[in-house]
């Protein structure tokens, strides 16, 4: 079977990682959003973790969020042991991923049973206003289409992931940012403080000609400008949860082992529909 082309440009993106972190103020506030839903759902689990671990692309950000936990990078292979861990984090990393079943799998295979897992991403709805804009003017001016945003995944999408994956109890759900800048240039160079620039595979390797972004501006500007004359920015934070399988968790019950009938349980009359010739 041929491999399937890798989504990312695993070089270009740890480059655009590493020259975030070395500006004098790099943009970590998604990071910081993101840490604090992590931080505010495990308060609300019923159960102490002894041995967890956080898979991210940012360590300086993510290491002090779960004291003692282990750290591993968002590789394609990750540096995780099988059923070593009681809860895993996998932290703004996976919309890079080139397979993202397979680091679901991973994370799953490396929880012991009832171990949990929490992942924390950016969604489809992330940036569509900048994908329209760019799409309208780089067609219009060039006659072609370039990748530049990476194509996150829509929240549906994700929790059928974490079905294939082998989660049980799967939960999929969705927050969204609304961001002013003041232009799209200055959306661009806090995407590069991200470390959130372009770092498809697939991505344009020559100079974009500015008119293509003087004109994307415009277009900007005009469908998503404020009563201030500033743009708005979305960014989807979705958040999976799942417990890797265990005897002890609640089971659905087998068709047709009902006690009760349901009639009674609301207060009606069972009517029996007509059956088939």
């Amino acid at each position: 079977m041929q491999r399937q082309p890798d989504l990312t440009d695993r070089t270009a993106l740890n480059r655009n990682r590493a020259r975030a972190m070395r500006m004098a103020e790099p943009v970590v506030f998604l990071q910081e959003e993101a840490a604090s839903s992590v931080q505010e759902r495990l308060t609300l689990v019923n159960k102490s973790f002894t041995a967890p671990a956080v898979v991210t692309g940012w360590p300086q950000i993510w290491a002090p969020v779960v004291p003692n936990a282990l750290v591993v990078a968002d590789d394609d292979v990750l540096d995780l042991q099988e059923r070593s861990h009681d809860l895993v984090i996998h932290a703004m990393s996976l919309h890079w991923a080139s397979d993202p079943v397979g680091q679901l799998i991973q994370c799953r295979r490396a929880l012991k049973p009832d171990g949990l897992f929490l992942c924390i991403l950016l969604g489809g709805q992330t940036l569509h206003e900048l994908r329209a804009v760019l799409a309208e003017s780089e067609t219009e001016l060039t006659g072609g289409l370039s990748p530049r945003v990476a194509p996150m995944a829509e929240i549906r999408d994700l929790g059928a992931l974490l079905q294939r994956a082998g989660f049980a109890l799967p939960v999929a759900d969705t927050d969204s940012l609304s961001v002013s800048y003041t232009d799209l240039f200055r959306l661009m160079a806090e995407l590069r403080g991200m470390g959130e620039a372009n770092a498809l595979a697939a991505r344009l390797r020559r100079p974009t000609r500015r008119g293509v972004f003087l004109d994307a501006a415009q277009r900007y500007a005009a469908a998503y400008a404020t009563d201030g004359g500033r743009i708005t920015a979305t960014f989807e934070l979705i958040t999976l949860t799942g417990w890797a399988p265990d005897d002890s968790q609640p089971q659905p019950l087998r068709p047709g082992s009902a006690k009760a009938r349901l009639a009674d349980a609301l207060g009606t009359e069972e009517t029996e529909l007509p059956k088939g010739n």
